[in-house]
């Protein structure tokens, strides 16, 4: 039986709430209809009064959770799409962020992003907001390509003392599988190369690591070896392995 990519992120938090008592799930329709996706599936009756239905207001979501953590709870907060985190933008970037530079308090709390465009989303539930958020000091922004990596990775987001953005590719939840997860990861900020190569890199991260290596496949044909590198994080960014890349390959395509 395979696992994809919407089954770990589920059971990550299956496990985070079974191991660890200061975490709890916070988000729109994640308790009684478990998530947009089903990423929280059967947790509210799993696990009673962890699993909290939010109101319609991102910015009272936000706030409420960083108040959680500066109280030593361990918060994930489930937007239901990536765009709608704009309306919380203010606690997200102004409070969490730099709440720590402030005070010298930590604040672990996990915000979950499903992000990116499918068939049908529409312009107001297909943006990736990555690329905004790697801007702000105090964030780390994750962005799993696997399987695995959105098991481990959403474990040890949850664990770090730090505000994490965790954004999900929408279309590989239940396109991509797996045959279990991999015991074995790499820690936060590593990079993976994914294909290796020698005639140029490419970077890239969350879904379109796929599109690379099927790119990078279809090149081969023609005798060019691509190296493909997943960043797995957009902040922190490994330039260590980026460079080392380029430095074998002479090309970078980002």
């Amino acid at each position: 039986m395979s696992v994809t990519y919407i089954d770990a992120i589920r059971e990550a938090q299956e496990k985070l709430l079974r191991e660890d008592p200061r975490v709890f799930l916070y988000g729109q329709d994640i308790a009684t209809f478990g998530g947009a996706f089903k990423a929280t599936k059967g947790l509210a009756e799993q696990f009673p009064n962890r699993v909290f239905d939010a109101p319609i207001s991102e910015d009272a979501m936000i706030g409420m959770a960083v108040g959680a953590a500066i109280e030593g709870m361990r918060p994930i907060v489930e937007m239901q799409f990536a765009d709608f985190s704009s309306l919380a933008f203010n606690q997200i970037v102004n409070q969490a962020a730099t709440h720590f530079y402030r005070t010298g308090m930590p604040i672990p709390l996990t915000v979950r992003l499903p992000s990116g465009g499918t068939p049908g989303s529409g312009p107001f539930h297909s943006q990736s907001m990555e690329g905004i958020y790697a801007q702000y000091p105090g964030l780390v922004v994750l962005t799993p390509a696997t399987v695995s990596d959105a098991y481990h990775m959403l474990l040890d987001g949850v664990a770090l003392d730090d505000p994490v953005i965790y954004c999900e590719h929408k279309f590989l939840y239940r396109w991509l599988k797996a045959k279990s997860i991999n015991g074995d990861h790499l820690p936060i900020g590593q990079a993976r190369i994914t294909r290796p190569g020698k005639h140029a890199t490419v970077v890239a991260y969350s879904a379109m690591v796929h599109e690379a290596v099927r790119a990078a496949d279809r090149l081969a044909q023609d005798g060019w070896e691509i190296e493909v590198v997943d960043l797995r994080s957009v902040k922190p960014l490994d330039l260590d392995t980026i460079l080392a890349s380029v430095a074998r390959t002479g090309r970078l395509l980002a």
